[in-house]
């Protein structure tokens, strides 16, 4: 696994966490700040993806 891979879960000031992604992995996928995302929990982790108004 490359060193890119792992990341640390960080504690916010009011008890919800977050993880900072790779800046490179952000572009590949197009993604910004601000843009909508769908969080899932999936077998043993979490699938996130661009979110698509319907």
């Amino acid at each position: 696994m490359a060193e890119k891979e792992i990341r640390k879960l960080t504690k916010t000031g009011r008890g919800s966490m977050y993880v900072v992604l790779p800046k490179d992995f952000l572009d590949n996928l197009g993604w910004r700040s601000k843009q909508k995302l769908v969080v899932e929990r999936k077998r043993g982790g979490l699938f996130i993806r661009d979110w698509r108004k319907k």
